[in-house]
C-alpha cells in the first residue's frame, strides 16, 4: 500500500499541472461541495462558497456530508467535487488507490493548523509549570492533579464509555504504567461531563490534565495547551492493532505518541482537470488554528449557522482569507461583506 506521504507529492505534482492549464480561466463553473456535519466543516464549506462565488464566480452547491458517505460518493460518483476537511484516518485505505489511480487528488494536507487528539492541559497550568511541557514529564507529577475522590492520587481524565477514544486512552494509560506511577483513570460519563470538568477548571484556575481535540469551542474557549511526547509514534500497527484495541485483544500495549490526525482537502479529478481557480484558491486556503478555535467558539455562544459564521469570519479576519485569492478576488469579496 502506497504511502499517503508518498501520495502528497503525487497531489503537489499534479495541482502544480493542473494550475498551470486551468488557472487562466475567467470562472470556474458549478461546483458541489460536501457541508460536513460538525461545526468546523460547515465554516469551511460555507467561507468556501462565498469566496468562490463572489471573487472567481464560481456557481457552488453545498450538499450535506459526513466523512465516510462523503468519501464513498466522491469514490464512485465522482461527486461532490470538493471535501473540505475530510479526516482521512477513517477511509485511509480506499482513498490511498484512488489518488494513486487518479480519481481523487489532495490539495491540501491539514487545511487547519493544529488539527489532532491529544492530551491537553489548561493554559494556567501551563504558565506556572512551564518546564512540564510533555506528557512524560507531567506524568511524574500526579501530586499536581489531585483527584477528588483520593487527593493522594493524580486525575487523568479519558474518554466517555462507548466512544471510539476510551480505547485508546485506556491502552495508553496501562501503555505508560499510569497507575503505578499514583495515577486514576477517570470517566467523564458524557461528552456534556467531559466539556464541563474542563469549563470548571478552567474556570476556577484548578489543574485538569486528560484528552481532548482539535479544533473544537472548548479549545478555543478555555486555551487547553496540547503536550508533547517525548515517546515517539511506535508504528501504525501498534496503533491499529493494539492501542485501539480492548486490553483483552492486546494485554501488552507498547509506549507511544499518540497517532496524527491526517485530514486533507480532497477533489474530484473533474475539478482538478476543470476547475481552474477553484482548484488554485482551494489549494492555498489553510485555517490557522487559533482563528479556527475562536470562531468555534462564536457559533457555539452565538447559535449561528455555516453561513452566518462564515460572514463573520470574513468580515473578521480579512488578512487571513486575503492571502487566499488574488487581488481582484479580495476586492470582489469585500463588496459582499
Amino acid at each position: 500500500m502506497l504511502n499517503i506521504r508518498k501520495l502528497g507529492a503525487i497531489a503537489v505534482f499534479g495541482t502544480t499541472t493542473a494550475l498551470a492549464s486551468g488557472a487562466m480561466a475567467s470562472d470556474c463553473g458549478a461546483i458541489t461541495m460536501a457541508e460536513m456535519n460538525w461545526a468546523s466543516a460547515e465554516l469551511m464549506a460555507n467561507v468556501d462558497k462565498i469566496i468562490l462565488e463572489a471573487g472567481y464566480s464560481c456557481d457552488v452547491e453545498l450538499i450535506p456530508g459526513a466523512t465516510n458517505t462523503t468519501f464513498a460518493s466522491m469514490n464512485e460518483k465522482g461527486e461532490p467535487d470538493v471535501a473540505g476537511e475530510l479526516w482521512i484516518n477513517a477511509v485511509r485505505n480506499l482513498l490511498e488507490p484512488a489518488l494513486a489511480e487518479g480519481r481523487l487528488h489532495s490539495l491540501v494536507n491539514g487545511p487547519i493548523t493544529g488539527l489532532g487528539e491529544g492530551w491537553w492541559v489548561t493554559e494556567k497550568f501551563a504558565a506556572d509549570h512551564p518546564d512540564l511541557d510533555t506528557v512524560e514529564k507531567v506524568l511524574a507529577h500526579p501530586e499536581l492533579f489531585p483527584y477528588v475522590e483520593d487527593e493522594s492520587k493524580g486525575a487523568f481524565m479519558g474518554c466517555p464509555a462507548g466512544w471510539g477514544c476510551q480505547l485508546s486512552n485506556n491502552q495508553l494509560f496501562r501503555a505508560f504504567g499510569m497507575e503505578e506511577k499514583g495515577w486514576v483513570l477517570v470517566d467523564p460519563g458524557s461528552a456534556a461531563g467531559l466539556d464541563g470538568a474542563i469549563a470548571k477548571a478552567a474556570e476556577r484556575d484548578e489543574p485538569w490534565f486528560g484528552y481532548y481535540w482539535a479544533p473544537t469551542a472548548i479549545i478555543g474557549k478555555y486555551k487547553l495547551q496540547p503536550l508533547a511526547w517525548e515517546t515517539p509514534f511506535a508504528g501504525q500497527d501498534n496503533w491499529d492493532n493494539c492501542i485501539v484495541k480492548t486490553e483483552d485483544e492486546c494485554p501488552t500495549p507498547e509506549p507511544t505518541a499518540y497517532t496524527v490526525s491526517d485530514v486533507h482537502t480532497v477533489v474530484t479529478d473533474r475539478l482538478m482537470k476543470e476547475g481552474g481557480p477553484a482548484v488554485e484558491y482551494l489549494s492555498k486556503r489553510v485555517f490557522p488554528g487559533e482563528a479556527m478555535n475562536e470562531m468555534l467558539v462564536y457559533m457555539n455562544d452565538n447559535q449561528a449557522t455555516g453561513e452566518d459564521a462564515a460572514y463573520h469570519f470574513l468580515e473578521a479576519y480579512p488578512d487571513v482569507w486575503s492571502a487566499w485569492v488574488s487581488p481582484e478576488a479580495a476586492e470582489s469579496i469585500k463588496s459582499e461583506l
